[in-house]
């Protein structure tokens, strides 16, 4: 859904979809439909911030790449997006998760948005929405669920 959203509004959009899923895990008790839209949320914001670092001058050879990872640990099951896009300063990075923000022009930010995602993940199901990302260099969102 993503992918070919990314591609419908830029003809020249591409990017390398990398998965890493652990096949162990366990059966969780989830609202999928909520779980899905943060999950499709986090890979719309990496496939824009590949696509923005690829617009950039000197970037338009970059090899775009999103990689998706599964994997269960001592008691959570993380869900990690990560990307070599723009990444975020620390400024960003800091309000990233505050409601109503957002570093996309207008009317390009119309998805679920990162304050809600956080809030489904914490508020609805108990676990944790963090990002670690380095201006330049990439982003990296991780969800982590109990079970």
């Amino acid at each position: 859904l993503a992918y070919n959203s990314m591609c419908a509004k830029d003809k020249n959009f591409k990017v390398e979809i990398v998965n890493h899923f652990d096949e162990s895990l366990p059966k969780i008790e989830i609202v999928p439909q909520d779980v899905g839209r943060v999950i499709v949320n986090l890979i719309n914001n990496s496939f824009y911030a590949v696509n923005e670092r690829k617009n950039l001058v000197g970037f338009e050879n970059l090899r775009g790449l999103v990689t998706v990872t599964t994997q269960k640990t001592a008691n959570m099951i993380e869900i990690s997006v990560k990307d070599n896009g723009t990444g975020m300063s620390d400024a960003v990075r800091a309000k990233v998760f505050q409601p109503f923000f957002t570093t996309k022009p207008t009317g390009s930010g119309t998805g679920l948005g990162l304050s809600l995602a956080y809030d489904i993940i914490t508020k609805g199901h108990g676990g944790t929405l963090t990002v670690e990302s380095t201006e330049g260099v990439g982003s990296e969102f991780v969800i982590a669920l109990p079970y």
